[in-house]
């Protein structure tokens, strides 16, 4: 085992020499004839960790910054409610900052890494050498709030718990590729996985760990899991809960026994006392609170509020700050589908047409001050998207599935309509009609109609608190003789449409991920296109795109990786399956001048993340951090 520990008085060593821990898991089986695997503090897709295994802290934090004060966050509930502090059971409505601020994982991303796991409850990670399987050591100095030891048992139970029926469907699916948790000794588990990919380990990894005292009754009966509410979380995490109004707010109180404070993933991190997160109805009683003091930090993606509404004393006199700060988050495919499972959707030329009928120059001018860009590939912002002609290389992986694709993949890489001079709406409109009359589809008398007559119909659900982008594009469509139907919804009821496919327009949001494959793989294979509740909500069924995701998946270097997204770029951006939307490549942050970063920025992180894991109040030592 790792030697890290040894000049931190607080932090006992591991309990099992590693030789011993080899001889275990020999006999358990772990090891096959012919196959090694070494312990790490890290494991890296691709290449070595940047951080060795005596690292003390990350580049990113400040390990000597105060602890102490507060910081307070902002939440939009629109029934300005929470019924549970459970946040992993389907029923109910959780608190916020549950997860972020309670519930540890075996292990932590780095955040100027693409992708690099490092121990957090897990002190040393063995992976097999194909990738089938990955054994976690338990840190002996893990507890939970309640004083207990984390031990292997308590993973166990976590894991068993999610992915079954009292769960949230979404851990099952989340999990679903590792194939069994075994307990090897009473600070190890090893995970076995139906494939052998370098991603599985950061999957097992991601898994939450918490308490099977959690829900314990005095009488020694138990809540079950799904029916776990206002039951105190038995949890690792820095934070436990202080005190919690449903509609109100919400505060967490620095644990002072925690006890990953000196563990080199964790050192400068969770500075703040006190965290509250208040609960508003709307956007627009927000922006009120804001500006009257009432809370200290928020990340902005609407450019209407940022540019006009952010003023006011507190802005003038400096106790508010706005600032842009860069990331290199990967940006995630995000924008307007259609059913594929509709007929009237399924000729790539008409979804192409939708495309041209919506002005994104327009709407980025005029609505969000042309502070976004648009996406233009499943990969954007990042060395996987394709770009230009494909390479040799490409061609090589593209060329067994030619008569399966249609001919312009083979060519440059898509590029998205324009409307910027020489472009202009007009064009685009034109460009659509054409594409829709090869189709099939004609403009007769103002109204798009096939050969039998039948107009083209376009339903979309509404909800209260549209967004204004939509009439622009509903009225280009209805410019190309498009009918489109307004199905008034509430949220509820359009998820749950979205679930049994019973939509034809609607938008999508795939998750931001540095191992971007797993995540298409759900929204994109054949197998779940008919299969009620699963992520694939266009419809997909693609031999090819199966094949290229599983090779994304297998790749055995950064060069294989890059190489299957550029290959599966273009099949995807040229299948038209999405209309794509925008992105930024800066957090927009407002904030009270109390609080302090560190100087070094990380590479992918979430702002409010980033704020309530690294940052402080440099005022914590002269007040007595009570909450306001």
């Amino acid at each position: 085992m790792t030697d890290r520990y040894k000049n931190k008085p607080d932090l006992t060593r591991p309990a099992y020499p590693w030789l011993l821990l080899l001889v275990l898991s020999f006999v358990s089986g772990i090891l096959w004839p012919g196959q090694s695997a070494l312990a790490a503090h890290a494991v890296a897709q691709f290449g070595e960790p940047k951080y060795p295994a005596d690292f003390s802290h990350f580049d990113y934090v400040n390990p000597a910054a105060p602890k102490g004060g507060q910081i307070r966050f902002a939440i939009i509930s629109q029934n300005s409610g929470f019924d549970k502090f459970n946040p992993f059971s389907l029923k109910g409505k959780p608190a916020p900052g549950l997860i972020e601020q309670m519930f540890e994982t075996l292990t932590v991303y780095s955040l100027d890494e693409i992708n690099t796991q490092y121990g957090l409850l897990a002190d040393d990670i063995k992976l097999a050498p194909d990738f089938s399987a990955v054994t976690f050591h338990i840190n002996p100095a893990a507890r939970f709030s309640n004083g207990d030891p984390v031990t292997a048992k308590e993973v166990k139970y976590s894991f068993d718990t999610l992915t079954n029926k009292d769960g949230n469907p979404r851990f099952k699916a989340y999990f679903s590729e590792i194939k069994s948790l075994t307990v090897i000794d009473a600070q190890t588990v090893h995970f076995e996985f139906k494939r052998k990919g370098r991603d599985l380990s950061f999957v097992a990894g991601s898994l939450p760990v918490f308490s099977p005292k959690w829900g314990l009754k005095a009488d020694g009966t138990h809540v079950p899991f799904n029916k776990i509410g206002l039951e105190v979380p038995v949890t690792s995490g820095p934070y436990v809960i202080d005190r919690a109004v449903s509609g109100q707010a919400v505060t967490y109180r620095r644990n002072p026994q925690y006890w990953g404070a000196q563990i080199p993933s964790r050192v400068g991190s969770y500075n703040f006392e006190r965290v509250v997160y208040r609960i508003y109805k709307d956007t627009d009683t927000m922006v009120a609170a804001l500006r009257a003091g009432d809370f200290d930090f928020l990340s902005e993606n609407k450019m209407r509020y940022w540019c006009c509404q952010y003023i006011g004393k507190r802005f003038d006199e400096g106790e508010l700050v706005k600032e842009l700060v860069p990331h290199q988050n990967p940006v995630a495919m995000n924008g307007w589908i259609v059913n594929l499972r509709r007929d009237k959707f399924k000729d790539p030329r008409v979804r192409l047409a939708l495309n041209y009928a919506m002005d994104f120059e327009f709407m980025n001018q005029k609505i969000f001050d042309s502070e976004f860009t648009r996406v233009n590939s499943y990969f954007a912002y990042s060395p996987l998207a394709a770009k230009g002609l494909p390479s040799p290389e490409e061609l090589e992986i593209l060329e067994p599935y030619r008569d399966q694709l249609p001919p312009e993949v083979f060519g440059p890489m898509f590029e998205q309509p324009n409307t910027k001079p020489p472009g202009s709406i007009r064009n685009s409109l034109t460009k659509a009609l054409e594409l829709f009359a090869q189709a099939g589809w004609h403009n007769r008398d103002g109204v798009l109609r096939n050969a039998k007559g039948e107009p083209f119909v376009i339903e979309v659900t509404t909800a209260r608190g549209q967004n204004p982008y939509m009439d622009p594009i509903y009225l280009n469509m209805s410019k190309l003789g498009i009918k489109v139907v307004k199905r008034v919804s509430d949220a509820a009821t359009a998820r749950s449409q979205l679930k049994t496919f019973d939509y034809d327009y609607t938008t999508i949001a795939l998750r931001e991920g540095r191992m971007p494959g797993a995540e298409l793989w759900r929204s994109f294979n054949s197998k779940d296109a008919d299969k009620p509740g699963s992520e694939n909500f266009i419809g997909t069924k693609s031999p090819v795109i199966d094949a290229l995701i599983q090779k994304l998946l297998n790749a055995d270097s950064q060069q294989e990786l890059e190489l299957a997204a550029h290959a599966l770029d273009r099949v995807l951006v040229h299948g038209h399956y999405v209309t794509p939307w925008r992105y930024l490549t800066k957090h927009y942050l407002i904030y009270h001048h109390r609080l302090q970063r560190p100087q070094v920025l990380p590479k992918y992180y979430g702002a409010q993340e980033w704020a309530l894991t690294y940052w402080w109040d440099s005022q914590a030592d002269k007040k007595n951090s009570k909450t306001n």
